[in-house]
């Protein structure tokens, strides 16, 4: 598995952390910024910049955080193919992924502490989809994408 990482200026000190725990699960990531936490900056450009890495197939899930992780779940989400949930707890980090394919993660560095992160982190990456009647879902999200002419 290869992820993308992510965050603004609110989020860098939790990105931080998270990027911890991908290295202790063996994962291999790509981190897209910011790199530090004293300027600030658009949280729209980091999360952009981790849906595109996602979307293209060059990495297969990205994490993006910023303050509350709502911002960068709506502009990831502009992006064509992209799932991203914002999950500031286990149990929707785990359904996120096992019921809809979610393959962007977002947390708020401003609403959970970074050992509460940190589980959310391992639990979204170990929980696989489960298909079954949860494909015809995401298949009509992917409809809907297809239908509205957004996120060319």
């Amino acid at each position: 598995m290869r992820v993308a990482i992510g965050a603004d200026h609110a989020g860098y000190a939790m990105k931080e952390e998270l990027k911890d725990v991908l290295r202790e699960e063996g994962i291999e990531f790509l981190d897209v910024g910011t790199m530090n936490g004293d300027e600030s900056v658009d949280y729209p450009d980091f999360a952009e910049a981790v849906a595109r890495k996602v979307a293209s197939g060059e990495f297969d899930r990205g994490v993006i955080v910023c303050g509350t992780g709502i911002g960068v779940a709506i502009a990831a989400n502009k992006v064509r193919g992209i799932r991203a949930a914002n999950c500031n707890d286990t149990v929707c980090a785990r359904l996120s992924r096992e019921h809809n394919d979610a393959n962007v993660l977002t947390v708020g560095s401003r609403i959970i502490g970074p050992a509460v992160a940190r589980e959310i982190l391992k639990i979204w990456l170990r929980a696989d989809f489960e298909g079954g009647r949860h494909s015809r879902r995401i298949n009509k999200i992917s409809e809907i994408e297809e239908r509205s002419g957004a996120n060319e």
